[in-house]
């Protein structure tokens, strides 16, 4: 076809070309099935074919003897039971010839001299009696540059026919309609009637009135008959005349010239590629607002992730006060037990170190290493329970999100974008599933209480080989007991007078809260350390759980908005060459 066209034509060609591989290129980045891809293809291949004028019609509608009407003989057979079981390409040939052809086709060619610019296919019926005909009927229409649909007078526009005449439309296909049978109608306000029923329901249909050729096929095919048998002319007929098929066939062969018909054949592919154009936004809004879902699935997440560190921070002051209780009430039978012991009257009893080191131990230090070994343990019980809990949540959240949008497709396009995203859903989910269930109590509060009490110590007594608090508390304190012997003796006995032991006495007590405050300083930094620090790792577990659906999510937003820019440029480009083709001279 290219040889036949000047440049402005060659020009629109060219750029319909451009824009259908460049449309077919951005439909399978959007996992577009074959079907769809394939009828670009076609529609590139159309531009380079003869002018294609598809009849289409429910069984019964008289398409088999518009076609022999236009013809001039019988060359298809006609019935009232379905007769068409397949697409018939007609085209120009110098004897009649009937074979297989390409794409469930067969080819029937006939000396007729018309078909030498058109090629008519006659389809299957396209009502749904017989499925398979219906199905590849709806498979070849985007193909053509012109349909002529049939309907019968005694029973126009059925809701199947309805239904397929949508269908026309938004591949976005010239019609003609044709109404056949009318003789059958036996008066004038009948026919009348039918045809303003019919141009009323197209409009309806198609937004604009189609061209509308009332006829009878049959008494058109027996006047061609009888004038061919006679030599008589066609117009003397009265068949013929009353046939009306006149103004079909004038409108065909001279009104649809070959300007026209290259019109139709440059706008045939944009009407195909704007209902996909079309289609796919649809699919792309349907796929952001079901990734709008996911996004707020995962701000769901981050706040309840924020709002569980916040939590745990909050509790974990009530935990750290427990600790702090401990050795608050050390210090507190501290100062009671050297009020009680740093007397005068007892003297004596201040000579003997070693009892005095026992009691000290034994009324002052006493369980404390226990009770805060023990609160300790209760710490990274709550720690693991708690992180526990989190993971269970996630998961049953992201659970109840693949559940809720499970059934949901995009469209009724199938693509990998579903698929992927439900499987990264389960996937996730069975990742935080398998946390939860492979998690070992005892295991997990050992190697926390590992961590924990490797933290106190090389927080708290770095310089001391301490095997545990109870050693480490006696080591941080024994000055405090050198400081009470180190000033009894024989010799200092006589020194020590009524003023110097209670200032001994306070000086010690002071000195022994200020061992305790550091202890509790140090302590409460290494537990809080580590506390963050689990905090932290349990909470980059879950993101890193998440982090395939995150970035699916996030690479899926970004690429849709890509196509949905490509998708609008396309749009622009198919309207300004449809005013082109429009314009174009005859």
């Amino acid at each position: 076809m290219q040889r036949l066209l000047n440049l402005q034509q060659d020009k629109i060609l060219r750029s319909e070309r451009a824009l259908l591989e460049i449309l077919q290129v951005t439909l399978a980045r959007l996992d577009a099935p074959q079907t769809d891809l394939e009828l670009i293809q076609r529609s590139l291949h159309q531009l380079e074919e003869l002018f294609l004028l598809v009849i289409v019609g429910e069984f019964n509608a008289g398409k088999s003897a518009v076609i022999n009407a236009l013809l001039g003989d019988r060359y298809l057979e006609e019935g009232v039971i379905p007769t068409t079981s397949q697409l018939y390409l007609i085209r120009h040939g110098d004897e009649r010839q009937d074979g297989p052809g390409p794409d469930e086709l067969r080819t029937l060619s006939l000396p007729v001299d018309w078909l030498q610019e058109v090629n008519l296919v006659d389809t299957p019926g396209t009502n749904a009696v017989i499925q398979r005909h219906q199905q590849i009927t709806e498979h070849f229409v985007p193909r053509s540059d012109l349909v002529l649909f049939v309907t019968s007078a005694d029973r126009p526009f059925s809701e199947s026919e309805r239904a397929f005449l949508e269908r026309i439309r938004q591949w976005g296909k010239k019609i003609v309609i044709v109404l056949n049978k009318m003789d059958l109608l036996e008066s004038d306000d009948e026919r009348t009637a039918v045809q303003e029923f019919v141009a009323e329901n197209a409009r309806q249909l198609l937004g604009a009135e189609p061209p509308i050729f009332p006829v009878s096929a049959r008494l058109a095919l027996r006047a061609k008959q009888t004038a061919q048998a006679t030599g008589a002319p066609l117009a003397d007929q009265p068949d013929w005349v009353a046939s009306r098929f006149g103004e079909l066939e004038e409108f065909i062969l001279s009104r649809l010239d070959s300007g026209e018909r290259l019109r139709l054949k440059l706008e045939n592919p944009l009407g195909v590629a704007g209902n996909l154009v079309r289609r796919y936004q649809e699919v792309i809004a349907q796929r952001q607002e079901l990734l709008q879902g996911d996004f707020q699935t995962l701000d769901i997440i981050e706040e309840q992730l924020e709002a569980y560190q916040a939590d745990m921070r909050h509790d974990f002051q009530f935990q750290r006060s427990r600790i702090d209780n401990v050795l608050y009430q050390m210090a507190e039978r501290g100062d009671k037990f050297f009020e009680e012991t740093l007397r005068l009257s007892r003297l004596f009893e201040l000579v003997n170190t070693e009892r005095l080191r026992g009691d000290f131990e034994r009324r002052v230090v006493g369980d404390t290493s226990l009770q805060i070994e023990r609160h300790v343990n209760e710490l990274i019980d709550w720690m693991i329970d708690k992180d526990y809990r989190q993971w269970q949540a996630v998961m049953e959240f992201l659970n109840r999100r693949a559940s809720q949008h499970a059934d949901r497709m995009v469209g009724q396009v199938s693509s990998d974008f579903e698929f992927n995203r439900q499987n990264l859903l389960a996937n996730v989910g069975r990742s935080a599933r398998e946390v939860v269930n492979s998690y070992d109590r005892e295991a997990e509060a050992l190697k926390l209480a590992q961590e924990v009490q490797r933290a106190i110590i090389q927080t708290a007594a770095v310089e001391v080989g301490a095997l545990g608090l109870g050693t480490l508390l006696v080591a941080l304190l024994q000055t405090t007991l050198l400081d009470i012997t180190g000033i009894l003796g024989a010799s200092a006995v006589a020194a020590l007078g009524l003023y110097v032991l209670p200032y001994r006495r306070s000086k010690i007590k002071a000195q022994l809260r200020e061992r305790i405050n550091d202890l509790r300083g140090r302590l409460d930094t290494a537990i809080t350390q580590q506390f963050e620090a689990e905090l932290t790792e349990s909470v980059r577990r879950i993101h890193e759980a998440i982090a395939p659906y995150t970035r699916f999510v996030r690479v899926e937003r970004e690429k849709l908005a890509t196509l949905q820019q490509d998708l609008e440029t396309a749009q622009q480009q198919l309207t300004h060459l449809r005013q082109e083709v429009q314009a174009l001279e005859p």
